[in-house]
Parts: C-alpha cells; sequence; structure tokens
C-alpha cells in the first residue's frame, strides 16, 4: 500500500513526461479525457459567473474552451505538477492564472469561486475527502461544481480496477489511485455540505457529478 505522496509524487511523474504532448496529436491514452469536456460546458452554459476555477486543470484544455466561449471572465487553474502548468501559461490566455497545488490542500482563500471544475482528476487524489472539503471551502455561497472522471456500478469490475488493474499501473509508473462508485462520491460530497443535484453513471465508465454549496 503507497502512502498519499508516493501517490502524488507518481502522478507528478506521470504527468510530467505527458505535459508536453497531453492536447496534442500524439496524447494516447489522454486524448480520452477530451470526451468529457462538452459535458462540462454544458453545465456551464447558463451559469451566472465571474470566477471559475479548474482543479487539475493539466496544461489548461478546459480554460482554453472557456476562454473562447467567456473571454470577459477570470479563470484560474491548479495542477499539482509544475509541467503542465509551464505549458498551460505558454499559452499567454487573459484573464487567466496558473497555480502549483495540491486539490487536497489548495492554496486558495475561502469563499473564491462561482464555479470549480474536475475532469479525469479526482482518481488521483488519495484522500478524496480532503478535496470535496476543499471544493466546498473555495466555492461562494451558492457556487457550482462540476466534475467528470470514472466510475462503475459493477462490484466485480470495480475490485479488478482497484486491487489488478491501478496496481499494476502504479508500478509502470501512473498515479492512479482509485476508481470510485457514485454512492462514495455522494457520502464525500455530503461530508463536505455539498448538495448533490446529478450524480450519474454514464456511457464509456463516465462519472457526471453537478453539486452546489448551499446559500
Amino acid at each position: 500500500m503507497r502512502t498519499d505522496e508516493e501517490y502524488k509524487k507518481l502522478s507528478i511523474g506521470e504527468f510530467t513526461r505527458a505535459a508536453e504532448h497531453y492536447e496534442g496529436d500524439e496524447a494516447g491514452m489522454y486524448k480520452m479525457c477530451q470526451d468529457d469536456y462538452p459535458f462540462i460546458l454544458d453545465e456551464i452554459r447558463g451559469q451566472d459567473f465571474e470566477d471559475l476555477l479548474d482543479v487539475g486543470c493539466g496544461t489548461g484544455p478546459m480554460i482554453s474552451l472557456l476562454a473562447k466561449e467567456y473571454p470577459d471572465k477570470h479563470y484560474v487553474g491548479v495542477d499539482l505538477t509544475p509541467k503542465m502548468i509551464e505549458v498551460a501559461k505558454a499559452k499567454n490566455l487573459a484573464n487567466t492564472e496558473w497555480i502549483v497545488g495540491d486539490a487536497e490542500n489548495l492554496p486558495i482563500g475561502d469563499a473564491c469561486y462561482d464555479i470549480v471544475i474536475n475532469s479525469q482528476s479526482y482518481h488521483h487524489y488519495p484522500n478524496p475527502q480532503a478535496f470535496m472539503n476543499e471544493v466546498m471551502r473555495v466555492l461562494r455561497p451558492g457556487g457550482l461544481f462540476v466534475m467528470r472522471d470514472n466510475t462503475t456500478d459493477n462490484k466485480a469490475l470495480a475490485w479488478a480496477v482497484n486491487h489488478i488493474e491501478l496496481p499494476l499501473a502504479n508500478v509502470f509508473g501512473k498515479g492512479d489511485v482509485r476508481m470510485s462508485t457514485l454512492d462514495e462520491v455522494r457520502t464525500y460530497c455530503e461530508n463536505a455540505g455539498l448538495v448533490v443535484d446529478k450524480l450519474e453513471g454514464q456511457k464509456k465508465f463516465r462519472l457526471h457529478l453537478v453539486a452546489h454549496k448551499p446559500e
């Protein structure tokens, strides 16, 4: 069993190697992450917001899309891997800040954001409850949280992923920690004080979560 810091070091190593081609034609397995972006955008459209935080932003593909659609808004991207942030900064997006930081201990003040998003990053967090607590803390009252990740309600498959596939991936240098069930995610949200508006298992083993911080 690895420690939290060992998992995080694996993730930093994995995404340092991936940073230069993360959004390119040679993105490999990371290309599947692009499937999640339209679902997040659909939840944001029609929302009244000024400040948006992308936790686990990588090289900033989601913020790049949002900045085109809502160029007058303020964006902040946080990622654990310095190389990802370096590549994101090179985009020189207006009204955007990039920060190296831990999703479980965000270097951000309280109640600063109208929207927090998280795409294909959650399964890298050793302590998902700490992450949900941080989302609750940095959201303004009434603020929206949208997350996409991987899930399955098939208990046998979940066991195989968490006890065979992911430990093997760790051996090969990947920082995946755990595939969560919908019930686990709901519990983490509720423990943090977030109100779950939508929690679904969708095609391609996708988890879709929409929650908000009470007024």
